[in-house]
């Protein structure tokens, strides 16, 4: 059997190969519904209304529609249901979570001139958690074709036998750790094994049995943004703002993957069952900037306009692996083969630049008896790039994003009806996939409600918001592809506290 004296020391390692992957730049360029409550339920759509804490997420000019200062505070119940089909074998999870998803206040400044130009400025403060990646996905169902030996494969064809057999796993880059994990286990062994510069390897899980499989992957974090607002009122007609983000993710997922077979013991030994562990920690800061425009055309009519800059994140990965594989033959089972490093890889630090957007608004106020709002926006998701691009890694990956990934657009409509001191608000939202074949991830489709109640310098405000989408995920990037469906549903219930001073 082979030695693992030198794999219980306890340590820590640096790799210099990266890992990084379109999910994860996809991950941290996707947004989510946040904001208020009124903000939530009338689907965000506030981008030529402004007079919502959260408004300056679409158009910053929003703040200076406000006439008096303001601070409030939103909790979240956040929900997540996520049905797997994976070989026609179905799976649930759900998820369930509170959180203190926005806090924030605006300050305006009127001027006392009467026949001054400038009426107003504002100035704005405001934390929103941008996107909650709390999530859990379990599946399960049996392959007939395809083993987890074939992630192992993919990295070892090509890697010389010395470097697995005389190597340790710190010493080693992103690709030539997983063929050295499949061949310390057993699931892998090389076609000429008396020779030290073979390259080529084959499968010892048995070909022709049906592969039970699980994948059990649980994500927890945060993607929060801390905002600076300034905005500026001319003649009441033209409102104009500007906002500095500042950005910051904290994101760790643990995947479980266990396999096992069916196929006949013969007097070799095979590997029947394994288990293969890993645990992703990305945590990183951003920075972006966003510009907007609101006019007032008459006293119902307003136009709007804004852009919202890419985020220049600087991001840090880390990585823990371990892997359990059991081999049997008609003589019996062996004693597990566990490879568990005790190490964490530290990648170079990396920067990614997430897409720009650009939104187009539309709204018409009743008076004070209500009011409709149309947002629609343009994000183009293939120019969203690695850096340094001159890396070569990052070189083959943006090159690939640009290939697979899509222009999108963003749908946003709301309503709200105001009867004395109660407000009755909802809305609609659909947002295309960021994908061109809109099978990794579908388009996302999403409605709201809310109600709120002014009691003068108070106000609460109530808001349930629903999207559901399809998706596939694929287990590994390599070698075993095949996609279980998934089918989320995320339920949003909201309330806010505003205090006008």
């Amino acid at each position: 059997m082979k030695k693992y004296i030198y794999m219980i020391i306890a340590c820590f390692g640096f790799s210099l190969a990266q890992s990084q992957e379109i999910t994860d730049a996809v991950r941290y360029s996707e947004e989510n519904l946040i904001g208020t409550a009124r903000f939530r339920g009338m689907s965000g759509a506030f981008g030529a209304l402004g007079g919502d804490l959260s408004s300056i997420n679409i158009n910053p000019a929003g703040s200076v529609v406000f006439n008096n200062n303001q601070v409030a505070t939103t909790f979240s119940n956040y929900g997540t249901k996520n049905n797997s089909n994976y070989f026609g074998k179905n799976e649930t999870t759900n998820d369930n979570s509170f959180d203190l998803n926005q806090a924030g206040g605006v300050f305006v400044f009127k001027d006392a001139n009467p026949d001054g130009n400038w009426k107003k400025i504002s100035f704005e403060i405001n934390y929103e958690n941008a996107n909650k990646f709390n999530n859990s996905i379990f599946s399960s169902g049996t392959n007939p074709n395809n083993s987890v030996s074939n992630y192992f494969l993919h990295y070892a064809n090509g890697v010389p036998l010395t470097d697995l057999q005389n190597s340790t796993y710190g010493q080693l880059g992103h690709g030539a750790q997983q063929a050295f994990l499949g061949y310390q286990a057993y699931i892998i062994n090389p076609v000429n094994a008396s020779n030290a510069n073979n390259t080529q390897y084959f499968s010892n899980v048995p070909a022709g049995g049906n592969y039970y499989q699980e994948n059990n992957m649980v994500s927890i974090g945060n993607n929060g943004k801390l905002s600076f607002n300034a905005a500026t009122s001319y003649k009441d007609k033209l409102f104009l703002g500007i906002n500095l983000n500042s950005h910051f993710t904290d994101f760790r997922q643990t995947t479980s993957f266990y396999e096992d077979n069916n196929a006949p013991l013969t007097s070799n030994y095979e590997v029947s069952r394994l288990q293969f562990d890993n645990e992703l920690y990305t945590h990183g800061t951003g920075f972006s900037f966003q510009i907007g425009a609101i006019a007032k055309v008459t006293n119902g009519l307003r136009l709007g306009l804004a852009y919202q800059s890419p985020i220049w994140f600087n991001m840090s990965d880390e990585l823990t692996q371990k892997i359990s594989a059991v081999s049997a033959s008609t003589s019996g089972e062996l004693a597990p083969d566990i490879v568990n490093p005790r190490l964490t890889n530290f990648y170079d630090p990396y920067k990614l630049q997430t897409p720009s957007k650009v939104t187009g608004s539309f709204a018409y106020v009743f008076g004070k008896s209500g009011l409709i709002s149309v947002d629609y926006a343009m994000k183009d998701y293939s120019k969203t790039k690695f850096m340094p691009t001159n890396d070569a890694y990052f070189i083959g990956i943006n090159n690939t994003m640009g290939n697979l990934l899509n222009s999108t657009a963003e749908l946003r409509i709301g309503g709200e009806i105001k009867i004395k001191e109660w407000s009755f608000r909802g809305g609609y939202r659909s947002e295309e996939s960021p994908y061109k074949d809109k099978n990794t991830i579908g388009d996302l489709t999403g409605y709201s409600g809310g109600l709120g109640y002014n009691f003068g310098a108070t106000k609460l405000d109530l808001a349930y918001s629903h999207a559901h989408r399809n998706s596939q995920q694929g287990f590994f990037s390599q070698g075993l592809t095949d996609p279980a469906n998934i089918n989320t549903k995320n339920n949003t219930v909201s309330l806010t506290l505003l205090f006008e001073l």
